[in-house]
């Protein structure tokens, strides 16, 4: 029986044999019928065809020859195949189905056939259980050896995935800058992945910073585009347009849902030219569309396309591209973040900084202030310049620690801080004393914000009329100083005392005091100008003197010399902020002071008043001269009254006339109204209708009350 059912196999196969194209066709319908994803491109429908038949030849052949199936050769077409639906992102399971599909239609065919060719019965069983053992056995050992073609090509796949994924992460969010991230998107897409990318944002994300919800027909900028193809047509949209999709387009849709698409497009069904994301003839033969979402909001639309590389994107392609997208929309929407707010913290910075030149006589100055060029943003660097009673001025430059709005804000802050301390004419050391309790103020109302507040600060105050510097210095470094020496300059950094920074509270801080040349140059900086991770201090404070000394030889204005002394010192990118005062000294003429020692009596009075009228004569100032007079009378008369000798008036004549009584009384006068029938009390209220502004002023010797005058 064994010997017939091997014969009548051999017949069967030979009978069948001429007929395994007509078989294969009939298989693939039946397939087409059941998985018709499997067949949806053309080239991959006639390589299945191909393959079947290969499928039909080669189980006949090992039918009619009664070969082991385990030891058949499977068709190479058969591996191929699989390779390429591997490509494809066809899953495993549907190719093996196919088989399994396949593998039965077959058998019902060779049944039919096998009833047709004879009536034994018994022997048309036997054979139908051998067919089936022997098919099983075929397709066991096809499917054995094309699943691992397939999970060799998927293998590699997935390696380039991972490689992709990888390069992209490397790739893309290498800075914080919106456009240059969108072309790291396209330069990767185009160079693993498609022939052309684009890449294209809300035009309110770019204007407002802020993203807002996709209207019906919103506008869209061109970021960045690439193409495969160094020669290839230019785009419709050119990079940095803006431009709308077609309301009815895919792209609008895709933008408009938050979907991700793919598009095969054929000669049929093809978009308007405008919706495609390269030129109509371009060639384009699939588009992923993959909208940009970071944090919820939509950011724009990336379209890859391909138009040279044969094979269309697929599942697996879509998948691909929309984590490289994920990626990069994160970066871009950083990149949207830190732009925003370093503008914010920058504008703040800015607007709270002195906004022109301040008109003041005793120094000429000029400033510069830029932010860093790193990623950690604004920082809290400022300088100021403050006119101070008796033509003095007050040249400040300070340092908040950190970064960003926070650091902005707290150097307002302080800046208002020491101008209102200022304007009360205290000491350096003093001041600085009053401005570490503002700091220590301002880090218990913020604990709760866990926000570190601590600065540094340098406060000089240069006197014309005397030429004497006093400063103080809070943690900060201090300035270097030109003098003219017998036709020379001589460059110093000043032994200056530094107390502790801004916000440690408790311990002191000192003045230090020296007399300068007229002519002399004070740079007053932050950190920033001289520190830097790859410069050496020592070797920056050097060159800062190497600098300032041919500055101050070649006669620059303060201005030149700040262009000068960025331009040697500073690197291309600064890791810190600079502030930068430069102020070049001047000297009141000593024939407009005028002094006057006087005896602690209330006779010295009168020769007070006439000691100012002749002085007020000889600067021709006569319409000054009897309002001032009355000024010093009250003046001289509080001090002699209730203050300490020795007694002296100063008059200076420069921008405005200031008057100017010093006693060693550390007690200060105060303005009240006097009632009635008081005696006393109105001198002070005199003082103050007929001065343009009068204060008092604080030495280790005693006080000055002062009053000063426009000029008519």
């Amino acid at each position: 029986m064994e010997k017939d059912v091997s014969a009548f196999l051999g017949r069967l196969a030979r009978e069948v044999r001429p007929r395994s194209n007509q078989w294969a066709g009939i298989l693939m319908q039946r397939m087409r019928g059941e998985l018709p994803e499997l067949w949806e491109h053309e080239d991959l429908a006639r390589a299945a065809l191909s393959e079947t038949a290969d499928h039909v030849t080669a189980f006949v052949d090992a039918l009619e020859h009664n070969r082991d199936m385990t030891q058949a050769e499977i068709p190479p077409a058969a591996l191929e195949l699989a390779r390429r639906f591997a490509e494809g992102g066809v899953p495993i399971s549907k190719l093996l189905r196919a088989y399994r599909l396949g593998h039965v239609a077959l058998l019902e065919l060779l049944q039919e056939e096998a009833s047709r060719l004879t009536d034994d019965q018994q022997l048309t069983k036997a054979a139908i259980l051998r067919l089936v053992a022997t098919a099983f056995e075929y397709v066991d050992h096809s499917s054995e050896q094309v699943v691992t073609a397939y999970q060799e090509v998927r293998g590699r796949r997935m390696q380039r995935r991972l490689f992709l994924t990888n390069e992209a992460s490397r790739r893309i969010g290498t800075t914080l800058d919106t456009a240059r991230t969108a072309r790291e998107l396209a330069e990767v897409g185009v160079d693993h992945f498609a022939d052309l990318v684009t890449v294209d944002l809300l035009e309110s994300l770019l204007h407002d910073g802020e993203p807002q919800p996709p209207t019906d027909a919103p506008l869209l900028r061109r970021i960045a585009q690439r193409s495969a193809l160094d020669d290839s047509p230019d785009s419709p949209v050119g990079t940095g347009r803006s431009h709308i999709y077609p309301a009815e387009s895919a792209s609008a849709e895709a933008l408009a849902t938050g979907r991700p698409m793919l598009l095969r497009i054929t000669a049929p069904d093809a978009p308007a030219p405008s919706a495609l994301p390269g030129p109509p003839d371009f060639g384009i033969h699939s588009v992923l569309l993959l909208p940009l979402h970071a944090r919820g909001a939509t950011l724009g639309l990336a379209q890859f396309a391909r138009d040279r590389t044969a094979a269309p994107f697929d599942d697996d392609d879509l998948l691909l591209a929309q984590e490289i997208a994920a990626r990069a929309a994160m970066y871009i929407d950083n990149a949207r973040r830190y732009t925003h707010e370093h503008t914010t913290a920058l504008t703040l910075q800015r607007s709270l900084l002195p906004q022109g030149p301040v008109e003041q006589s005793a120094v000429e100055t000029a400033s510069r202030y830029l932010p860093s060029g790193s990623r950690a943003g604004v920082g809290g660097d400022w300088y100021d310049v403050i006119p101070l009673s008796g033509a003095r001025v007050a040249l400040v430059v300070g340092d908040v620690v950190g970064r960003g709005l926070h650091a902005a804000a707290t150097m307002g802050r302080l800046r208002t801080a020491v101008r209102a301390f200022a304007d009360i004419d205290l000491m350096p050391d003093e001041l600085l004393t009053h401005l570490d309790d503002v700091v220590i103020r301002l880090q218990k109302e913020e604990a709760r914000e866990d926000a570190e507040i601590s600065a540094t600060c340098l406060y000089a105050i240069y006197d014309p009329a005397t030429r004497l510097c006093s400063l103080a210095s809070a943690g900060h470094v201090p300035p270097t100083v030109a003098t003219p020496s017998a036709g020379s300059r001589t460059v110093d950094f000043p032994d200056l005392p530094i107390g502790p920074p801004l916000g440690l509270g408790g311990l002191p801080f000192e003045t230090a005091q020296w007399e300068l040349p007229e002519g002399s140059l004070l740079a007053l900086h932050t950190d920033g100008l001289i520190q830097g991770r790859a410069r050496d201090v020592g070797a920056s404070l050097t060159l800062l003197s190497d600098t300032l000394t041919q500055a101050s030889r070649s006669a620059m204005s303060p201005d030149e010399v700040c262009d000068r002394l960025l331009t040697t010192l500073l690197p291309g990118r600064r890791a810190d902020d600079v502030a930068l005062l430069v102020a070049r000294t001047r000297a009141l003429d000593p024939s407009h002071v005028a002094t006057l020692h006087l005896p602690s009596d209330p006779a010295a009075v009168s020769g007070a008043r006439r000691f100012t009228t002749e002085t007020l004569t000889a600067w021709g100032l006569d319409e000054l001269s009897f309002a001032t007079e009355l000024m010093v009378s009250e003046l001289v008369t509080n001090a002699i009254r209730y203050g300490k000798p020795p007694v002296h008036l100063r008059l200076i004549f420069e921008s405005t006339l200031t008057c100017e009584v010093f006693d060693t009384n550390s007690t200060a006068p105060h303005l009240r109204r006097a009632r009635t029938f008081d005696e006393g009390g109105r001198g002070l209220l005199l003082v103050a209708q007929l001065a343009e502004r009068w204060g008092t002023r604080h030495s280790r010797e005693g006080k000055v009350i002062w009053a000063e005058q426009a000029l008519g």
